[in-house]
């Protein structure tokens, strides 16, 4: 018997969502459908109503461009939540996370405050493990600091990064922290089931790779294109039905072989800020 995943998340909205600061490869330079951006996250949730999935639904914060990213708010477990440290430009969100954190009667622990944290972004619960990223969004010492506070075993990983055109990684111009298209991990692997994942290998480093190859779990494996060009990934999954990507087919046919459910969606207007359906919601319960 599976355990169901995703019961309860935590999501606001996109009613100031802006593209200003480009902290992440995936911004462009045209106008921002904010109105078009509500409608498309209007859509995720009734996904996630209609999958069973209980919304604790807030205001989004009116001083972030990126506020309807919860999955960057934190980490939550058995009642704590590891508060996340994020770039200058979303650095508003931390605090006003916190007052919703404390509402909610979770117990609020902050990481030392010069490790960067990305939260749910960047440190995906699967079973006993906590899959999580580093170099770009999260630094190591805080990925092990939230897997030991909540008691995860963690396994540690790192995505490729962005390439300039002579070769050598970039940096963000806007945040001047190191970039990749998998500057969070939840763009790279996601959980399917507790015993179940789904990964881009080419997303990876050799050494990351091979952990990912010894989790004592079934995997499904993506192509960089869905990754990257579709959000693949990036998808909640209650353990019978996901809802993902409309852009990812591969991956698509892959998880209904399984035998799960899936609800596609169609979001490009919130995927120019560099995050689909994981981005936007952050769980508070399995």
């Amino acid at each position: 018997m599976f355990v169901m995943l995703n019961t309860k998340i935590l999501v606001s909205g996109a009613d100031f969502f802006a593209l200003d600061a480009p902290i992440n490869p995936y911004y462009d330079n045209n106008p921002v459908n904010v109105a078009e951006a509500m409608r498309e996250h209007a859509a995720i949730l009734n996904a996630f109503h209609d999958a069973g999935i209980e919304i604790i639904k807030v205001v989004p914060p009116s001083t972030s461009q990126d506020g309807v990213y919860t999955a960057n708010w934190g980490l939550v477990r058995d009642g704590k939540v590891v508060l996340s440290r994020l770039p200058d430009a979303r650095v508003s969100e931390e605090d006003y996370a916190a007052k919703i954190f404390t509402e909610l009667g979770l117990e609020v622990i902050r990481v030392p405050e010069d490790w960067h944290f990305s939260g749910q972004g960047d440190a995906l619960p699967c079973g006993r493990f906590l899959l999580a990223g580093s170099g770009y969004r999260s630094d190591p010492r805080a990925s092990k600091f939230a897997a030991d506070a909540l008691g995860f075993e963690l396994i540690q990983l790192h995505a490729v990064p962005k390439l300039d055109d002579a070769g050598n990684p970039c940096l963000n111009p806007s945040s001047g922290w190191a970039d990749s298209f998998f500057y969070d991990i939840d763009l790279a692997i996601s959980v399917l089931r507790d015993d179940l994942i789904a990964y881009c290998p080419d997303a990876f480093d050799d050494v990351s790779r091979a952990r990912i190859a010894a989790l004592p779990v079934d995997k499904i494996t993506v192509s960089y294109e869905e990754a990257v060009k579709g959000l693949a990934c990036n998808l909640v999954s209650t353990g019978e039905t996901v809802i993902m990507s409309a852009h990812a087919p591969n991956l698509r046919s892959e998880i209904e072989k399984r035998g799960l459910n899936v609800t596609p969606i169609h979001a490009p207007e919130l995927a120019r800020g560099g995050g689909y359906i994981r981005c936007v919601s952050l769980t508070l319960g399995e």
